[in-house]
Order: structure tokens, then sequence, then C-alpha cells
């Protein structure tokens, strides 16, 4: 009897052809596509999860002959990715909405969901590999390290990564969108998601407006003397080392090194006042068990982003991370994942610099 697995299909061609390569491997596939909108697709520039993709996902069912279902998501994902969106932006955080929409939707009330199609797996085309080894499941980069998408996974534990099946993270890009032309499928060069799905039209300056109006309002700006030298269009706009868009011309470039919603206020320094050691981390996963109270590893701060050593000590919930030398600043609200070479040990959320 053949095993059963849902495939979460945005219409992108990684995962149409996550679904042909677990039909390939012997499953009986489901394709799901998550209707995450209300009312009219919000950013069919995003690439996925718009109508037209909903149509491009549909087609590529057609030609493998599986089954294909649109669910309706839209309140859940309201109800946690947009809300931990717009919370933390009012916070003067800058979230990872793909990370939370990983961690509140597709591995958790997807996962959920795929019993109810009596599937054994749920499939995604994430670039990112799976491997079993004396009973415990990790989670390894993808082979394509341009494509690399295991930073956005860090929050998998052994219950979600023992039911996941990551099938394109074995493959470089090139290589799907060959299989996908071989196939077949119309979406086989569709350019990649790159805006928030979410956000009208990309326009993430004029949802923030909309949705966070009290990071909306302008204030001072200042450098780390305390002297006004700016003034801002609303602390929600901007984010912890940011250069570009911040209205200051000065005789060498300024970065923004603080956000203070307490005050309505952006500090901003040059690159030799920008550098950090250490930084706090909350919200802790760990793939499997930490490997000890304090350990050495790379971390990465933001997606894609160099990786750079450092020793993390756990303190109960929350964790330090230590530097082996200055780095840019970090960014509260973003994710920083440890890494042991291609493995992924974990990670957590960047709290609010002191």
């Amino acid at each position: 009897m053949k095993r059963k697995a849902v495939v979460a299909m945005s219409g992108g061609v990684d995962s149409s052809v996550a679904a042909a390569l677990m039909k390939q491997d012997g499953y009986d596939v489901t394709g799901i596509m998550l209707k995450l909108w209300q009312g009219a697709a919000a950013n069919n520039e995003s690439g996925c999860c718009s109508l037209d993709a909903a149509e491009d996902a549909r087609r590529v069912s057609q030609i493998l002959d599986i089954p294909f279902y649109v669910l309706n998501f839209a309140d859940q994902f309201n109800a946690t990715v947009v809300a931990n969106f717009t919370s933390r932006y009012a916070a003067g955080l800058t979230p990872n909405p793909c990370i939370e929409c990983n961690r509140s939707v597709k591995f958790a009330t997807l996962l959920n969901k795929t019993r109810t199609f009596g599937a054994d797996v749920l499939a995604t085309g994430h670039y990112a590999r799976v491997e079993e080894a004396a009973g415990k499941y990790r989670l390894r980069r993808g082979a394509d390290p341009s494509k690399d998408q295991s930073y956005v996974l860090y929050m998998l534990g052994q219950n979600e990564l023992s039911a996941a099946r990551f099938p394109v993270g074995h493959y470089s890009k090139t290589d799907i969108r060959v299989i996908a032309t071989e196939l077949g499928f119309r979406n086989a060069q569709k350019r990649d998601s790159q805006e928030i799905c979410f956000v009208p039209g990309g326009d993430t300056h004029a949802f923030l407006e909309a949705q966070v109006p009290e990071g909306s309002r302008p204030g001072p700006i200042l450098n780390v003397s305390g002297e006004q030298i700016g003034t801002h269009r609303g602390f929600a706009h901007y984010t912890v080392g940011q250069r570009r868009g911040t209205g200051i011309a000065a005789r060498v470039p300024v970065y923004v090194k603080n956000i203070r919603p307490e005050d309505n206020t952006v500090v901003v320094a040059t690159r030799e006042q920008l550098s950090e050691v250490e930084f706090e981390l909350d919200g802790l996963n760990f793939v499997c068990d930490p490997p000890q109270r304090e350990f050495k590893a790379a971390v990465m701060t933001r997606y894609r982003g160099p990786e750079s050593e450092a020793t993390i000590s756990i303190e109960d919930d929350w964790a330090r991370v230590v530097f082996d030398r200055p780095q840019p600043p970090t960014a509260p609200g973003q994710a920083a994942v440890f890494y042991e070479g291609d493995l992924v040990l974990g990670g957590g959320t960047i709290r609010r610099a002191a």
C-alpha cells in the first residue's frame, strides 16, 4: 500500500517540483494550497498564494494527475502571522513573517490537517534537508547554498521533522527548473516570490501606515550623543542596521543603531560606532537537545546573511550570544540561528538591545 503525502503547493516552481518528486518516490500525493488572504489576493506580485498562483498549482496538479484542494486558512493566518507582524513593528522590532508562517501555519495547523487526508508526511518546496540518525531527526542546509532556507525552519522540532519532507533540498535551483521544464510545467521559469504576500502591492510603508499608526508618526532622529540631527517618518519604518532611507545628509554614512518606540525616537550612528559583541535571545528552540549549557556555533542573524562564530550561553528560557569578533548590529525581532557546519542546531528571537 502506498504511503500518502500532502504537498503544500504555493503555485511556484519549487513546490510544484516537490509534488512531482514525491510522486516519483512512490507516494500517493495530494496537493494543498492555503488561501491566506481575505477577499481579493493582497499581493499578486509576491508570486505565491495569490489567485494566479492557485491556477498555476491547479495546472501542475492536472499534469501530475493528483488531487488538488484549496483550504481557507485566512483567519488562522491573520490571527498569527499578520497580528505578529504588526504588533512587533509597533514595538519597534523587525519580524520575519515567513518564520511565523512556518511556525504557526504550515508546520502546525497544516501539519495537523494532513491527518484528515490520511497522509503520513507533509512536503514543501523549502531548500533544506531532513536526515534521521540514531532515532533523531536532523535539519540540514539545502544542497544549493544560494537557495538554502534552513534559517526560516529553525523552529522545527522532532515532532515536525519526523513528518516533514523537503524533496527539492537535495537539488540546485537550476536542476529544479530543468525538471519543471521537462515535465511541462507552465511555471518552470516563474520568478521567485520576493514581496510579503499579505502586503498590498508590496508597499510595506503604506501597509505600516495603515496598520501601525502609532509607529508612523514623525519624530526625532538622534546621534549617539543625543543631539537631534533629523526627523524620521515613523519608527516602524526603520530597521536596526539600515543605511538607505534615513534622510540624513552627513559627511559619513550613518546607520540605524536603535529604535525607541517609548519616546518615538530613532538613533543613528557611524559604522565605527555601530558594531556589537553580544546580544540576547528569547523564544529558544533546539532541533534536538541543546548541545550543552554553553557551546560554540556559527550564528546567522538574518536570512541568507553571513554567519559569525560565537559562544552561546543558555540561561533558563533565554540565551546570550557573544561573538568572537565585533559584528554589525543585529535587528531585534529577527531570528538568530545556530549552525554546526550544515547542521541546524536551533535558534531564537533577538531581543531589544539594552
